[in-house]
């Protein structure tokens, strides 16, 4: 089993490891499919390490890189140490503008880049380009750290590239579905609504909301994570069972911008 107490193998913006154990103790065992249809880094997926699994998310290059780790490990390790010996400012530049053709090359250009870029941010620019800037991290390749392990997790997941409500409308009945939204408005007024309503618009916070009610009706189990805002929670309004939970936030820049904050747990049938 993956062990969720060591770092995940891909850095993700809002990622959910902190909150793995609140999830856990409100999802309990999963009897069904687990779904989950942002994956982002996967963190909650490899806390749970249910049996079998649909995992998805917009971005094409993520699931890419999810299946390789899945089909191939051994490979993808390999190509991740020659990034780790060659790294420098001027490769990690020289890396960013290349263009892989391989599926592997591309999985191990994206890993690095995520290990070495700041703050572990994904960004691409309207030509799908992605623009962040180097990090301060060094290691490409973590002592310790077993691909292969990471495979073995990913075997009963499927693995898509799709919208989230592709996702959610197949779960049905005994099914347990985990979503994490980009969040629309800002966690606690922190100024991130406008770079955050790019991302996932508020039409989508009550596409997302009329799908998962659907779900439910259907017998799914629904545990949603959001931004613990007016708005989502008169949103989720009758949904189901509403909690905040408190958290210290990473995401701005500067270290006297991180504050203590919250979050919100929405849950239905579980």
């Amino acid at each position: 089993m993956f062990d969720i107490g060591r770092a995940p193998f891909l850095k993700w913006p809002g990622g959910k490891r902190w909150l793995v154990p609140e999830i856990k103790q409100r999802i309990g065992k999963i009897e069904g499919t687990y779904y989950e249809p942002f994956l982002g880094g996967a963190a909650v997926f490899f806390g749970l390490a249910p049996e079998r699994a649909v995992l998805s998310d917009v971005n094409r290059e993520l699931i890419e890189l999810y299946e390789t780790m899945r089909d191939s490990p051994n490979v993808l390790h390999e190509r991740l140490s020659v990034h780790h010996a060659r790294h420098t400012k001027r490769y990690y530049y020289q890396t960013r503008a290349a263009r892989p053709s391989d599926a592997i090359d591309r999985a191990a250009r994206m890993l690095y880049l995520n290990r070495t870029c700041f703050n572990g941010i994904w960004r691409v620019n309207r030509r799908g380009e992605f623009n962040v800037p180097i990090g301060t991290k060094t290691n490409v390749v973590f002592e310790g750290e077993s691909f292969s392990e990471i495979a073995r997790a990913l075997k009963g997941a499927a693995l898509r590239v799709q919208d989230f409500e592709q996702t959610i409308k197949i779960a049905g009945d005994g099914d347990v579905i985990y979503a994490d939204p980009p969040y629309t408005v800002a966690h606690n007024d922190n100024g991130f609504i406008k770079y955050n309503d790019e991302i996932f618009r508020w039409a989508d916070q009550i596409r997302l909301r009329d799908a998962l009610r659907a779900a439910v009706e259907r017998g799914a189990n629904v545990l949603v994570s959001n931004a613990n805002h007016k708005s989502i929670r008169k949103l989720y309004r009758g949904f189901g069972k509403v909690a905040a939970v408190p958290r210290y936030s990473v995401i701005a820049g500067a270290s006297e911008r991180r504050a203590p904050t919250s979050e919100l747990l929405i849950s239905a049938r579980l």
